[in-house]
């Protein structure tokens, strides 16, 4: 049976990777914000659309009620996060907040007024997010975990 576990492929950018072995590392006890900003972050676990291996991510920590949303901003950048492309193929996930996780289904959220609501639910707990919308052409992906 262990033979069937995928990979763990841990992330290719230097802080990122470093976020989540300290976070995992810890059992969500250190490495809870994200970068030097102070704001608290989540681990999402995920699996690999091309690869099916799992992949982790830190992302900032929005949440709504019992659920996550998750926000595709990646910076600005001209293009998607390649977990967009995971979570679309995969929506399975594991949440870590802080020493809890939580099985959880994503979907990308599509009807405007409930994206328009958790884009400015996310945006006030991180404003940068506006800024980022403002960067880039595309339409930054909004996603909502619920409990599995």
């Amino acid at each position: 049976m262990e033979d069937n576990v995928p990979d763990y492929i841990p992330p290719k950018l230097d802080w990122v990777r470093k976020q989540v072995e300290v976070y995992e590392g810890s059992g969500g006890t250190k490495g809870t914000t994200l970068l030097d900003t102070g704001l608290p972050c989540i681990i999402v676990t995920h699996v690999g659309n091309k690869t099916g291996g799992i992949r982790k991510i830190p992302l900032m920590r929005v949440k709504d009620g019992a659920n996550y949303v998750l926000v595709g901003s990646m910076g600005g950048q001209p293009k998607n996060p390649v977990w967009v492309y995971n979570l679309r193929a995969n929506p399975d996930v594991e949440i870590r907040d802080k020493t809890d996780t939580y099985k959880m289904r994503v979907r990308e959220v599509v009807d405007e007024v409930e994206r328009s609501r958790l884009w400015n639910l996310s945006a006030e707990a991180y404003p940068p997010y506006n800024d980022y919308q403002a960067k880039t052409t595309r339409k930054i992906p909004v996603f909502v975990a619920e409990p599995a």
